[in-house]
Formats: C-alpha cells, sequence, structure tokens
C-alpha cells in the first residue's frame, strides 16, 4: 500500500506535469494565432521572461495571468486545459492521478479527460472558504448533478436557494439561471457532473472562471462588423465591446451559431414559438442558449430584430436583448454609453 509521502510525491509530480503540458498548450496556441512571444507579451501586458517561463513550464501561472492570456488570443480559459485528444471510450482515473487545476479558490479534478463523443463531464471539485462563481448567473445546456462530499454548498437556481449537506444532490436542467459558494469556513467538496445536450458545449468554463472584471461587455449582432443586423438568428457574427469609464478599450468578432447549424435547422418558426406567457419551449430554449454561449459575458445584445421567443431566452440569461432601429454600430454604442439608446421591443417579430 503506499504511504502519504508516497502519495504526496505522485500529486506533486501531477501538478508539475500539468504545468508544463499548460505551458506546451499556451505556445501552441501562441504560434497557431501567429504572435511571437514579445508580441503576446505585448498584447497581454505580461512580461516577456513570465511568458517565456510559463511557456516552459518554469512556473505556474496564476488565474489573472492565464486570463490575461485566454483575452489576448480570444479564446476560453479552458482551452489552457485542453490536451490533444485521443478519445477514449474508457477513462480510468486513479484517485492519485486525476487531473487537476486550480481556479482562484476552487481545485477541479477531472474524472472523464478524453472520454470520447464529450456526453458526460465529471468532477471532483473542492471549494476552500469563500469560493464562489461570481455574481453572474451560469447557463448552459443539457442537466447537470451536484453531490455534496463534504462541508457546506449553496447552490442558487432560477431564484431558489438549495443549501447542501454531505449526500445531499441535485439535479437540474442547466438553462436555468444557477450559482454557488461554499456557504461554511472549511473547505467543502463535490462530485459536479454535467451532461450538455450540445457536445460542443463545455459548462467547465463558465463554472469556474475569475470574478468578472469591472470593465463591462456588450455585443451587436452583425454579418460585416459595422452594421447592425435585423434577423438575430441568421447573423453570424457578434462583434463584442469591452467598455471602461465611457471608453470602448478592445473590440473583437466572436463566431455566433446561426440557424443552419443545428440539426433539422433552427428556422423562423421555431424562434418565434412560445408557449403561455411567451415563454419559449425546452428546446427552443436550449438552442438559444447554444446561440449565445460566446456572449454570457456580455450584459446587453443589441440587435436591429428578433423573434419573442430569443428575446424570452435571453432575458433568462440574464443577457440585455436590445432592439434599435440604428444601423450602425459606432452609432449604437456611443448611445448606450451615453444612456440614449432607446429600445424598441415592439420590433419584436
Amino acid at each position: 500500500m503506499m504511504g502519504k509521502a508516497g502519495r504526496l510525491h505522485d500529486r506533486s509530480a501531477a501538478r508539475r506535469s500539468a504545468e508544463i503540458e499548460v505551458g506546451e498548450r499556451i505556445r501552441k496556441l501562441r504560434r497557431e494565432s501567429g504572435f511571437s512571444l514579445r508580441a503576446l507579451a505585448k498584447r497581454s501586458g505580461l512580461n516577456v521572461n513570465t511568458l517565456s517561463m510559463v511557456e516552459n513550464g518554469k512556473t505556474s501561472p496564476s488565474v489573472s495571468t492565464l486570463q490575461q492570456l485566454a483575452q489576448a488570443l480570444d479564446v476560453p480559459i479552458v482551452s489552457f486545459f485542453e490536451s490533444q485528444q485521443v478519445e477514449k471510450t474508457v477513462v480510468f482515473t486513479p484517485a492519485n492521478r486525476r487531473p487537476e487545476v486550480d481556479f482562484g479558490r476552487a481545485q477541479i479534478q477531472n474524472l472523464g479527460e478524453d472520454l470520447a463523443g464529450n456526453a458526460v463531464q465529471p468532477f471532483v471539485v473542492t471549494l476552500q472558504p469563500g469560493a464562489a462563481s461570481g455574481e453572474q448567473t451560469i447557463v448552459h445546456t443539457g442537466h447537470e448533478f451536484v453531490y455534496c462530499l463534504s462541508g457546506l454548498v449553496r447552490y442558487q437556481i432560477d431564484g431558489q436557494s438549495y443549501l447542501l449537506e454531505p449526500g445531499d444532490s441535485l439535479v437540474f436542467e442547466a438553462h436555468l439561471p444557477h450559482c454557488w459558494e461554499n456557504a461554511a469556513e472549511e473547505p467543502a467538496q463535490i462530485l459536479l457532473i454535467f451532461y450538455p445536450a450540445d457536445r460542443r458545449d463545455k459548462p467547465g468554463g463558465r463554472h469556474f472562471k475569475p470574478r468578472q472584471e469591472l470593465a463591462m461587455k456588450i455585443a451587436f449582432i452583425t454579418e460585416d462588423g459595422k452594421t447592425i443586423s435585423r434577423h438575430f438568428g441568421r447573423a453570424p457574427y457578434y462583434l463584442v465591446m469591452t467598455i471602461e469609464d465611457g471608453q470602448i478599450i478592445q473590440r473583437e468578432m466572436r463566431e455566433k451559431l446561426g440557424h443552419g447549424q443545428f440539426a433539422g435547422g433552427l428556422h423562423g418558426e421555431h424562434e418565434h414559438h412560445h408557449g403561455a406567457g411567451h415563454e419559449p419551449d425546452t428546446a427552443s430554449h436550449n438552442k438559444h442558449v447554444s446561440m449565445a454561449q460566446a456572449i454570457t459575458d456580455c450584459e446587453a445584445v443589441i440587435c436591429g430584430g428578433m423573434g419573442m421567443g430569443v428575446y424570452e431566452s435571453l432575458r433568462r440569461l440574464n443577457i440585455r436583448p436590445i432592439l434599435t432601429e440604428l444601423s450602425d454600430i459606432e452609432t449604437a454604442a456611443q448611445a448606450y454609453i451615453a444612456g440614449t439608446l432607446t429600445d424598441h421591443p415592439e420590433m419584436l417579430h
């Protein structure tokens, strides 16, 4: 039987290996994006020597450093922990060799790394005192299962509070806005399993990230990055602006899922379909969640036209939909910053 020293050695070795893999992944993403080491350092605001040490696995990057690099490379932070997958139909994970990542006060151990199909995503999560998912609620596709192993964990789901003690569990539709926190002054541990409806969805990236930055982000539905599209579903891009102290400090184009990218299509009649109280049906809402995945960090999305179903789905995702008669993105952005951009809900169709 392996002693405590042996287990600690294995964990230390695994952590060291993870640091090297993260560094290699950052280097690969940097090269794929066409940046030199110095160019990425300048773009991210990091010291070039620090970046070099991270890439060579000689230092463990902080969450803040990873966030700066993720923004500079325009990738989700979880991209730094995705290895070149050799998909497996059976994944055996020894207790002392779990792939492990620290996110602030949360430690995540992946129990299903490289599982073929990405249909089930299981994690053991250790939450230090004060650990929380942040002020902004989380939404994603499929279902989420939570089992409390130790400590006290509070989940908020669609406005309802649930306090989990050891042995308690939750299963819920993950499109419902939710968040979590360690509810005690001692570490807590949970088994967390995601069952995404869209296998491209990786909910862990939204559950474990640094707290929202002070700058706000808004998104525009667009086809060319200059004009506001009149149809939410058909437009292929979001133009996301980061605004700080009333100034636009960053612009980035993000790809957006459209009607043609869903099996069977998502046509206008689905976008407009709703039940009692104008709420979209579950299938339509899940598709809207997938379409909005790229802008979950935005507080508002501005469009020239959309269906009632999309409108209600965005509101449930805590993203404010604004319909405008303006066509020029820059003009609408300045109006939003000045607080003079008028919402025209009568333009819903």
